[in-house]
């Protein structure tokens, strides 16, 4: 089996900025691109940010057990990670690197256990975390409300990651999660 290293946050906290930051720093590392059954927002393109499936195409891969955890994150909205894509991803030696919705980040720990590094990425506070999903003018305030909502659910899961690093300052937070991987990649290597 190889190694994973798991990015989970709630929605607003920089979690993709940093990953995508650590990907140009490690050159093991390969992005796991999540399935999911909602539409595509802005330039995001099937295959490379997300794999979009309609919820049809979801549910009946989820029947099949093409997934190795998935979930209704927001209703009428799945996303999850295909068996196909850490295979994909192993076969070429490559760390895989998931950056998931917080429950997603528990499950896959629970399932990969000590060959998985699971990081919650901490926004510095609710008020901060309202200031950026406003700013991304992605989202209404009906949907940023659902977000926040569910942000405060979410920070109660924190503990149940390996490590917490806060995203007040993204080089500072970018140094930190680079220092815990390289401990968890030195460790693993020794086994």
């Amino acid at each position: 089996m190889g190694k994973l290293v798991i990015f989970s946050a709630p929605s607003g906290s920089g979690k993709t900025t940093i990953v995508k930051r650590l990907l140009a720093v490690f050159p093991q590392f390969e992005f796991s691109i999540s399935a999911t059954s909602r539409k595509p927002r802005g330039s995001e393109q099937n295959g490379v940010d997300y794999y979009f499936l309609s919820d049809a195409e979801f549910r009946k891969a989820v029947g099949e057990g093409r997934f190795v955890e998935w979930e209704e994150v927001y209703s009428g909205t799945c996303y999850g990670t295909l068996k196909s894509e850490i295979e994909r991803i192993w076969a070429k030696g490559n760390v895989i690197v998931f950056d998931v919705d917080v429950m997603g980040g528990i499950n896959l720990k629970r399932i990969f256990g000590n060959d998985a590094c699971s990081i919650f990425i901490m926004p510095p506070s609710m008020a901060e975390l309202e200031k950026r999903l406003r700013g991304r003018g992605t989202d209404s305030d009906e949907v940023i409300a659902k977000r926040l909502a569910k942000a405060s659910f979410e920070l109660t899961k924190a503990p149940e990651f390996d490590h917490v690093v806060v995203n007040d300052d993204l080089d500072t937070a970018v140094d930190e999660a680079t220092g815990i991987i390289n401990a968890f990649l030195k460790e693993h290597d020794r086994k």
